[in-house]
């Protein structure tokens, strides 16, 4: 058996060990929470740069995001409870997002989970948020009067749902996305009421300008005989008022 003092210093060899385990870890942490701050926010500069079609910028700010997750993964992924932190993974999931955001509005092929590094969950949840984006984009072309743009979105946003229902796990697996996934149909809802109701009032006016039109010609062409119906409808009703 060991002694107390033997004991002791076995302990304290250990403890030791622990604690510059843990002064490691603690440095690591606090540069994984600088880091997922700047990828938020870089993502987030570079979804607005999309919105506002600045391909250049959106491109430039993501590549400065990619780097950024590039080298909080690279210490993070040395502690598991670090690297699945909500922090680290919410951030991953922005990360997602913008490159969605921007695919998608561009119509270009949309990034695998191991294309961006990032985890499954994160990539559904990001997927999910994207849809937000989408409506976003979506009612700022029907501000501007395109009702196609808007319409191509819509379609883009159901096929985003749809195909996010048909994952059925469990929360702890996906990352709470069942409660994502019904943000995301009431986002679409909303939606497509803003879109048909655009698409509807635009059917009407095209077909009052045809109306409009059609009328005015068959007035410039027909102007004597409508002159003389009017006379008549004048003779007509000086007669009924003789009577």
């Amino acid at each position: 058996m060991e002694n107390s003092e033997v004991l002791a210093q076995r302990l304290q060899t250990i403890i030791d060990g622990i604690n510059q385990d843990f002064e490691e870890k603690s440095a690591v942490r606090d540069r994984t929470l600088q880091r997922s701050r700047e990828l938020i926010r870089y993502c987030a500069n570079s979804i607005r740069a999309t919105h506002r079609g600045d391909n250049a910028e959106a491109r430039a700010l993501l590549d400065t995001a990619q780097r950024t997750a590039a080298e909080m993964l690279a210490e993070a992924r040395q502690f598991p409870d670090v690297y699945y932190a909500g922090y680290t993974q919410d951030s991953l999931k922005e990360l997602a997002e913008a490159h969605l955001t921007r695919a998608i509005i561009l119509e270009e092929p949309a990034p695998t989970p191991a294309d961006i590094d990032v985890e499954n969950a994160a990539y559904l949840n990001g997927l999910a948020e994207a849809a937000g984006e989408l409506r976003r984009f979506a009612l700022d072309a029907l501000r501007r009067g395109n009702v196609v743009l808007a319409d191509r979105i819509l379609s883009h946003m159901d096929d985003i749902y749809s195909l996010l229902v048909t994952v059925d796990f469990p929360s702890a697996i996906t990352g709470g996305l069942r409660r994502t996934t019904d943000m995301v149909r009431g986002v679409l809802e909303r939606t497509r009421g803003d879109v048909t109701t655009a698409m509807r009032q635009e059917s009407m006016k095209e077909a009052l300008q045809a109306f409009e039109q059609k009328f005015g010609v068959a007035l410039a062409d027909d102007s004597p005989g409508w002159q003389e119906t009017d006379d008549d409808l004048e003779t007509g009703a000086a007669e009924s008022n003789a009577d």
